[in-house]
C-alpha cells in the first residue's frame, strides 16, 4: 500500500511545475526579442525616386534573404520547442542549463545573421551560420533526450512525439552539418538545408510504408 504523497512532496512538486512553465514563458520571450533583433538588421532603402529605391533594394538583396532564412529558422526552433515543452511538467536533467544553452544561440542568430549577408570570405560566414545552428539543434535534441529520460512530462504526452523531435532534428543536424563541407565546394550550399530534411522524411515515409505493406 503506498502512502499519500506528504505536504512538502506537494508543495515542491508545484514549485518545480512552476518553475518549468516560468521557464516556457522566459524562453518564448528571448526568442521573440532575438526575431525582433533580426529585423532590427533590415538596412533601410535609399533613394529619391522610385527606381532609385529599388535599384537601392536590388543591392541589398542578400540581407533580406538572410533575414528571411533566419526568421524561418527561429520559427522553426520556437514551433520544436513550443511543441516540446508544452507537455514539460518539472525540470530537472540540467534542462534550465541547457535550454539556457540554446537561448544563447537564438540570441547569436542575429548577429549569424548579419555575417552570413555580407559579401566575401564566404566559406567562413556559411560556416560560422551553420554551426550556430548545429550548436542550437544539437543542444534541443539533448533536452529532449533528458525530458523523456527523466519522465519530466505529462502522463497524456503522445506516445510519438519523441520519436518525431528526434527525427525531425536529427535531419536539420544533418543538413546543416553535411552543408559545411559542401560550402566550400559551391555557394550552393544553402540547398543542403532543404534536400537533406526532404530526403530523410521521404526515407521515413517509405520505411513507415513498407513496414505496413
Amino acid at each position: 500500500m503506498t502512502s499519500a504523497p506528504s505536504a512538502e512532496d506537494t508543495a515542491g512538486s508545484e514549485a518545480r511545475a512552476i518553475a518549468a512553465e516560468r521557464l516556457t514563458f522566459f524562453s518564448d520571450a528571448v526568442v521573440a526579442i532575438a526575431i525582433t533583433l533580426l529585423a532590427l538588421e533590415l538596412p533601410l532603402p535609399e533613394g529619391a525616386t522610385s527606381a532609385e529605391l529599388l535599384r537601392s533594394l536590388g543591392h541589398h538583396r542578400s540581407e533580406y534573404i538572410s533575414f528571411l532564412i533566419s526568421f524561418i529558422v527561429i520559427g522553426g526552433h520556437w514551433r520544436a520547442h513550443h511543441r516540446l515543452f508544452n507537455y514539460v511538467t518539472t525540470l530537472g536533467g540540467g534542462l534550465a542549463r541547457l535550454t539556457f544553452g540554446w537561448l544563447l544561440m537564438q540570441v547569436i542568430m542575429p548577429f549569424a545573421t548579419k555575417v552570413i549577408s555580407e559579401e566575401g570570405g564566404f566559406e567562413f560566414r556559411f560556416v560560422f551560420y551553420a554551426v550556430v545552428q548545429v550548436v542550437a539543434l544539437t543542444l534541443f535534441l539533448v533536452m529532449a533526450w533528458q525530458i523523456k529520460r527523466n519522465h519530466l512530462y505529462r502522463a497524456d504526452t503522445p506516445p510519438e512525439l519523441f520519436g518525431k523531435v528526434y527525427r525531425g532534428i536529427g535531419a536539420m543536424i544533418a543538413a546543416f552539418a553535411v552543408s559545411i563541407p559542401v560550402a566550400f565546394l559551391t555557394h550552393w550550399a544553402y540547398a543542403c538545408w532543404i534536400v537533406v530534411p526532404l530526403v530523410v522524411n521521404l526515407l521515413s515515409r517509405f520505411r513507415r510504408w513498407t513496414a505496413a505493406a
